[in-house]
């Protein structure tokens, strides 16, 4: 690796650590959402509310984001982001209220458009037989991040469970979610400290006529015999796209839209909506509460989740191993394909599973509660269920609520469920890696590869943004309504419809996606637009 690829690799690798924060932030809140459930007494929809608050954040933030990355330059972008996040974290640590860890949960979702910045600024800092490799970077910062998210969870809930004194004086046992949540606030500061270090983007020097400045950046990532050429193919692009007309919104807008752009812009769009439709920030951000559902127990379920860290972080690295290799379509392509097949084989398990309370586990819940153990007003009126075969986890929890009411139902949900459930609990396990798999080498890192790929420079500070909110309202719609999915459709329901979506998001791609392998991103242009 040439010096200069060193010091691309290097701000790349600074830029990409986003994705870390991104991940972490992500997922931190997967551990305590039984504990907010518990403390602010929440319904299904709250729950969604709380995971999903920093989906809507970036909703409202990515309109603006390509706005401010034009107007003040990459760099000061994703510097404000990194603030951001660490006023986000510091509030959801210390909020005393519901309202207030939703807010800054919110302001943290403003943050989350660092993703969109990094892929925007790597594209442009990279050299194109490296391009592919360093934007993946942002992939593999994200699963590193919500790996140690699910670790960090699981650490902490084994430190507040144990006997330890000092547990007890830093209330990690009473306030277990708040030290989850505290956890993004040194790596918050560290990612701000490390910006200071990174250039301003040469395609945006360029935009703003410090062709000088442009040309002092790109010594430092390219070598010196192609310097001049290449900023004289980013001046050739820039000013066929309408020069100084390209930096105005209206005018980009326009363009967006054009017949030239139409085919760009339907495999971007079908990207941005199958890469949420296949509902990873379900499995991701509900991991515990997934797991759960098969039946092992809370312990068993932040375990497994470390499992979805350790899967995405192996199959991430794996995909960039392989994509400037194999190519973006094949990826994509068969990553995909697999991603439906296992999530019809758990809407399968799902459907063949059956829940009944055995005689046994009823002596043993009474026992429990008439010697202390359990606290359970009206584990009485469960006689009835004794024996009795549920087709279905929706079934089996409205006849807890009707039996209980729904709050005794959800507080115990989860231990008569493990109870109760009779199912091929490894299948499901099994196909869940797998879509974990299957998203992280393919869809999930290649999404913003592409999209750093296909758009030209002079709308990529708005056409990247824009898919991103496409993609972003999916995910917000996945992450807000899973809780109560989970609770009035079931798991068979959800995963069926997840495959169906992405199936059909398949058949556009298969008739539209072209490859961009070791193309400029001049070429790649020009062949999208014939």
């Amino acid at each position: 690796m040439s010096s200069q690829n060193k010091s691309a690799f290097f701000f790349a690798t600074i830029v990409a650590m986003g994705g870390f924060l991104f991940g972490l932030d992500a997922v931190l809140i997967s551990g305590t959402l039984d504990f907010l459930k518990e403390k602010f007494t929440l319904s299904a929809i709250e729950v969604g509310t709380a995971a999903s608050a920093p989906a809507l954040g970036v909703l409202v933030a990515l309109p603006f984001a390509g706005f401010i990355s034009d107007c003040f330059g990459r760099k000061k972008a994703v510097m404000l982001v990194a603030i951001l996040y660490l006023v986000s974290a510091l509030g959801s640590a210390f909020a005393p209220t519901f309202e207030m860890l939703v807010a800054f949960r919110f302001l943290g979702g403003l943050a989350f458009s660092s993703i969109t910045l990094a892929s925007i600024y790597i594209g442009e800092i990279s050299p194109p037989s490296w391009r592919g490799k360093m934007v993946s970077m942002i992939q593999i910062n994200i699963v590193v991040g919500l790996s140690g998210a699910y670790f960090a969870n699981y650490y902490i809930l084994q430190v507040a469970k144990s006997d330890a004194t000092w547990v007890e004086q830093f209330a990690l046992d009473s306030e277990t979610w708040r030290w989850m949540l505290g956890m993004e606030v040194p790596f918050a500061l560290l990612w701000l400290f490390l910006l200071f270090r990174i250039p301003e983007s040469p395609y945006w020097l360029v935009i703003q006529n410090r062709v000088e400045e442009a040309k002092e950046v790109l010594g430092k990532i390219l070598p010196e015999e192609k310097v001049s050429r290449q900023l004289a193919e980013m001046q050739t692009s820039f000013a066929n796209s309408g020069g100084s007309e390209g930096k105005r919104i209206a005018s980009q807008v326009k363009e967006i839209f054009s017949k030239p752009m139409r085919f760009t812009l339907i495999i971007a769009l079908t990207i941005a909506t199958v890469q949420q439709a296949t509902g990873i920030n379900a499995i991701l951000v509900y991991a515990p509460t997934v797991f759960q559902q098969l039946g092992g127990g809370e312990d068993a379920a932040f375990s497994q989740a470390v499992w979805v860290g350790l899967t995405a972080l192996g199959f991430t690295i794996f995909g960039l191993l392989l994509v400037d290799k194999i190519g973006r379509r094949p990826l994509v392509i068969g990553g995909l394909i697999w991603i439906v097949l296992s999530l019809g084989l758990s809407s399968y398990a799902f459907k063949q599973a059956r829940y009944t309370l055995s005689a046994e586990a009823f002596t043993e819940l009474t026992e429990s509660v008439a010697s202390g153990d359990l606290e359970f007003d009206g584990v009485e009126k469960l006689q009835s269920l004794v024996t009795f075969e549920h087709g279905s986890d929706i079934q089996f929890k409205q006849a807890l609520k009707k039996l209980l009411g729904k709050k005794e139902a959800a507080k115990h949900q989860n231990m008569l469920v493990e109870k109760s459930l009779n199912m091929n609990a490894t299948l499901v396990l099994v196909c869940i890696l797998s879509v974990v798999a299957a998203f992280h080498i393919s869809i999930g890192p290649l999404m913003w590869v592409l999209f750093s790929e296909i758009f030209p420079i002079s709308v990529r500070g708005l056409a990247i943004p824009f898919c991103a909110i496409v993609s972003s309202v999916v995910n917000f719609l996945v992450q807000q309504f899973f809780p109560w999915q989970v609770e009035n459709l079931g798991m068979s329901s959800i995963f069926l419809t997840y495959g169906i979506v992405v199936g059909l998001g398949l058949l556009v791609l298969i008739f539209t996606l072209k490859e961009t392998k070791n193309m400029s991103i001049e070429e790649i242009e020009s062949a999208l637009r014939s």
